[in-house]
């Protein structure tokens, strides 16, 4: 019989435990070597942007977005722009979610399950990249597990309205980070359905559901028109689908190791949706629209983790009654089995290396390479992020091709001249650095105003120092002398 105490120990261990861990693994290399990439740029720059100028671009651009840079606006402004500011809620985020997973573990099927549930979470190699990431997913699966675990409350037979209230509340925030969240829906509700949740409950929830789906209805078809954003991402192929076959076959596992019975609220009735329902969906979305990016679905690991923790849990289940003090570092021991295992992996999420680019070390490099009276271009534009970033390394440098800047423009790359007008001011000029694409990430010249830029100086100008630095290139043209 355990202690008086026991109940109160394991309560402070299931929260404490895995929100210690999942920030340990945030705060470690949280500068990533005081780097950032496109991505997090886009955060960064609309985000010391005036709620003004945010909302003229959100007409424009990235309304999907919307709410988070306006989270991010007011951290910026109260705690200034750093790798710290942009991360952290990311990281604190990830932590809540872990701490989740902890509590619907343990309710469901015990402190070991749900210890082993939040401590896998931290270490699923997704969840350490966007971990440290200056975008929403990690704030979205935070959202996830708490509307997760108010419906498990709900199930239990312990909600009351507020309950239902902060549900729909939770999922609507969800929504407004990234509409694409609303497929926990569809999984809470297999949830509802394996479990044959009372007619009240199914009520409460269906109201609520549908109050926080018709409040995001008009962000979903306000940033349809706006879908020229991803018009990037690849179609779906057969090899894109590995890696969610093989999370499914995982999750099974565990799923099967929980041995679920119809009518009965359990690690599986709850895991198996959260993993299933939003992989599959974005399959089946990605078949009218490409919108595959694991990203998008992250909240979906939550259910992994549940599945994990099950059978770790199992493990020990198994063991305990034949070795009841080895089967205690059972999970210590996989856990830094894990460790070990992923070290590697974990080590490259945490260099600049794990980015396709690095717009700081960009302008670190233009603010060496500059002289006085130099002027300054980029190919595609959309590498003006930069400059938006860092404009203090762009001092004294004349953005020739720029007519309107992205924050009165409303967009994230500004408004560039005609062709010709950026012709001749080119021809004006002795020397020019362009901001470009390394050669291994940089994609076709196709928009006219970046073929013509790139014909010019390739006409008229001599380069005189070009430097790869982090996936971007920081070229320096000099004007020929003209023959006679």
């Amino acid at each position: 019989m355990k202690p008086p105490t026991a109940p109160l120990r394991d309560r402070v261990l299931v929260w404490l435990l895995p929100m210690s861990w999942t920030l340990a693994l945030g705060m470690w290399g949280l500068s990533r070597q005081d780097s950032v990439w496109r991505d997090e740029a886009a955060t960064w720059q609309v985000a010391q942007r005036s709620t003004p100028e945010i909302w003229n671009m959100l007409g424009n651009v990235d309304v999907v977005h919307g709410c988070y840079y306006l989270f991010m606006h007011g951290l910026f402004e109260y705690f200034g722009p750093s790798t710290t500011t942009l991360r952290l809620p990311s990281v604190l985020a990830t932590g809540v979610a872990a701490v989740c997973v902890a509590v619907i573990g343990k309710r469901l099927a015990g402190i070991w399950v749900g210890l082993a549930g939040g401590l896998a979470f931290g270490l699923l190699p997704a969840v350490q990249f966007y971990l440290q990431e200056g975008r929403p997913y990690a704030l979205v699966a935070a959202g996830a597990g708490v509307s997760t675990l108010l419906l498990v409350t709900a199930l239990q037979g312990r909600a009351r309205l507020p309950h239902w209230f902060a549900y729909g509340g939770t999922v609507l925030a969800c929504g407004l980070l990234n509409w694409l969240s609303l497929m926990i829906l569809p999984a809470h509700l297999i949830t509802l359905l394996w479990t044959r949740a009372t007619h009240r409950v199914s009520i409460r929830w269906g109201t609520a559901s549908a109050a926080a789906t018709t409040c995001v209805l008009p962000l979903v078809l306000f940033s349809h028109g706006q879908s020229v954003q991803v018009s990037w991402i690849p179609p779906l192929t057969w090899h894109m689908l590995i890696g969610p076959a093989i999370l499914l076959l995982i999750g099974g596992v565990g799923a099967a190791l929980d041995r679920p019975r119809a009518r009965q609220l359990s690690i599986a009735a709850v895991g198996l949706p959260l993993l299933a329902l939003p992989q599959l969906g974005l399959v089946g979305l990605s078949l009218i629209q490409p919108l595959f990016l694991d990203r998008y679905i992250l909240f979906s690991l939550l259910g992994l983790a549940l599945l994990i923790g099950s059978s770790i849990g199992s493990a020990i289940q198994a063991a305990s009654p034949r070795f009841p003090r080895a089967s205690t570092w059972i999970l210590p021991a996989v856990v830094a089995l894990a460790m070990i295992a992923l070290l590697p992996q974990s080590l490259a999420k945490r260099s600049p290396a794990s980015r396709v680019d690095d717009v700081l070390a960009a302008a670190s490099e233009v603010r060496s390479m500059k002289e006085p009276g130099n002027a300054v271009l980029f190919i595609p534009s959309a590498r003006r992020d930069t400059k938006s970033v860092s404009p203090n390394a762009f001092a004294g440098l004349r953005d020739i091709a720029l007519t309107q800047s992205p924050g009165k423009s409303g967009t994230l790359k500004g408004v560039e001249a005609e062709p010709e007008r950026i012709r001749t001011a080119m021809l004006a000029q002795q020397r020019i650095l362009l901001i470009s694409d390394a050669s291994q990430v940089a994609r076709p010249v196709t928009a006219k105003r970046d073929r013509l830029k790139s014909s010019v100086l390739a006409t008229y100008f001599t380069v005189v120092a070009d430097e790869h630095v982090r996936g971007r290139r920081v070229t320096a043209y000099e004007r020929r002398a003209p023959t006679l």
